[in-house]
């Protein structure tokens, strides 16, 4: 039976050590807290791959701001991944949209294709698509195996109604996996609406880019 599991998005190296030593079981790295999360260094890479046990997933988003991509930037997130592949990551996170707020399957399938076989997350850039259904149908087409989502509220909790819809005709097709304001404060009204699935949280909780290690033990004992 499938279990609820723990990702932790970390931003630098000090919260990829926390999330391990305080029971997540997998970790998102990236940088840019600010930004939403870009593309992390490839000495961050290796330093936290070098030092984790833990699977560690590798956002691929070469800047903030929206989720378009010209062929260049397209370029720049392929020899990342051709890179990071090399390094020893377990799986890639990137999302990219056409102008008119759809999935880019073209760009999607690119990135995805040259992954392989390393399995792949489309990111938050769902939760600003203009057609939920068709955009999750696109998505799973594209070969993604799990979808990062607040279900398009500004957090989880607000996002709730949604993310049990898509979970639902998601089936057993691609994850869905919670993540946006996501604290040990709202894991329980989340897990109360939705099937056993991995959880995303930053587990951060002051003024700080780094994880708290009680949050973490917090968000785990919920699950």
């Amino acid at each position: 039976m499938k279990k609820n599991q723990l990702e932790i998005a970390c931003f630098n190296y000090e919260s990829a050590l926390i999330a391990q030593e305080n029971g997540a079981d997998r970790i998102e790295l990236c940088e840019n807290m600010q930004l939403g999360g870009t593309t992390p260094n490839s000495i961050l890479v290796v330093k936290v791959r070098e030092n984790l046990s833990i699977k560690m997933h590798v956002i691929i988003r070469p800047r903030g701001g929206n989720f378009v991509y010209s062929d260049e930037e397209l370029t720049e997130m392929k020899q990342d991944i051709k890179q990071y592949k090399k390094l020893g990551v377990d799986g890639f996170v990137f999302g990219i949209l056409k102008e008119d707020g759809s999935v880019n399957k073209r760009q999607n399938k690119e990135l995805v294709h040259l992954a392989h076989p390393y399995s792949c997350t489309f990111h938050r850039a769902f939760d600003v698509v203009k057609d939920v259904e068709k955009s999750l149908e696109d998505i799973i087409d594209c070969g993604f195996k799990t979808i990062l989502t607040s279900g398009q509220g500004i957090n989880v909790e607000e996002g709730i109604f949604t993310l049990s819809k898509i979970q639902q005709l998601a089936k057993d097709r691609i994850e869905i996996m919670p993540g946006g304001g996501l604290r040990s404060s709202n894991i329980k009204l989340l897990q109360e609406q939705l099937e056993p699935t991995f959880y995303h949280s930053s587990a951060i909780t002051g003024k700080t880019e780094t994880a708290n290690p009680e949050e973490i033990k917090e968000l785990k004992n919920f699950l």
